[in-house]
C-alpha cells in the first residue's frame, strides 16, 4: 500500500523558519506527481495548493503567493519530499499536507485536490508570538 507521512510542523515565532518532510512509501517518488497543500484554520477553509513536482520532472512549481519564501525539493533516493519555509507569518498557520498520484497530471489538474489519490494526515504549523 502507498503511504504518505508528513512531519516537521511546529509552533514558531513570526519570521521563523521550518522545513517539512514528506515520506512516500509503497511507490517510487521519481514516478509520482507530488504536491504540498495547506488548510488554514476554519471550517470554511479549503486546502490551498502550495507546490507541485510533476512526474515528468522539471523545476518544482511553487505558487506565486509563497514562492518568494517557500522552496520545494525532493530526494528520490530517500523517497522524501521537503518544503523549506522561511519568514513565516501568522497567515501561514495551517495544517500542511503532502499528496501524491502516479499520474502525470495536465496543468489544469494540478491544483485539484481530487487529482491526488494518496494523502498524508497533515502536520500542524502555527506561527504566533
Amino acid at each position: 500500500q502507498v503511504q504518505v507521512e508528513e512531519s516537521g510542523g511546529a509552533l514558531v515565532q513570526p519570521g521563523g523558519s521550518l522545513k517539512l518532510s514528506c515520506a512516500l512509501s509503497g511507490r517510487p517518488l521519481s514516478t509520482s506527481t507530488t504536491a504540498w497543500f495547506r488548510q488554514p484554520p476554519g471550517i470554511e477553509r479549503e486546502r490551498q495548493l502550495l507546490a507541485v513536482q510533476r512526474r515528468r520532472g522539471g523545476l518544482p512549481i511553487v505558487m506565486n503567493s509563497v514562492k518568494c519564501r517557500f522552496t520545494a525539493s525532493k530526494d528520490n533516493a530517500k523517497n522524501t519530499l521537503y518544503l523549506q519555509m522561511i519568514n513565516l507569518e501568522p497567515e501561514d498557520t495551517a495544517v500542511y499536507y503532502c499528496a501524491a498520484t502516479a499520474s502525470d497530471l495536465i496543468a489544469s489538474r494540478l491544483q485539484d485536490q481530487r487529482a491526488y489519490g494518496w494523502w498524508g494526515q497533515g502536520t500542524q504549523v502555527t506561527v504566533s508570538s
